[in-house]
């Protein structure tokens, strides 16, 4: 069962948390019967801090934090897709999925930008 969120003014509204979010889970997934215990940890660590961190900005009080929390975001998606390139090499990964998720992690990295971006303007609502 999938858990849908209840608050219309939280981080889960957040498009990009949802799609990090859903990729963190396809992570867990796809790395689920790797047994590199340390590599698979590393990983779905990272994939799980992409949400996580826009989830705790979010809840922060000011637009400063928020925006640390995405930068903080960013940066596990940049470390998630360096690790992709290990999986695929050493085949931890199916190269068509590592390719999926490299797409999907520069889309959320795009979509973090336009959502500092939006803070820097003022907005009140983002909605990336």
């Amino acid at each position: 069962m999938k858990f849908e969120p209840q608050d219309d003014d939280s981080f889960e509204k957040l498009a990009v948390w949802q799609r990090s979010q859903a990729l963190a889970v396809r992570i867990y997934r796809l790395l689920g019967n790797c047994r590199d215990f340390g590599f698979r940890n590393q990983m779905t660590d990272a994939a799980n801090s992409i949400s996580n961190n826009i989830a705790e900005g979010a809840e922060r009080l000011s637009r400063a934090e928020f925006k640390q929390f995405l930068g903080y975001a960013k940066g596990s998606a940049g470390e998630t897709h360096s690790q992709t390139y290990t999986a695929a090499d050493l085949s931890y990964l199916p190269l068509d999925e590592a390719l999926a998720v490299r797409r999907e992690l520069k889309e959320i990295s795009r979509m973090i930008n336009g959502l500092i971006r939006s803070l820097d303007r003022g907005d009140n609502t983002p909605s990336t």
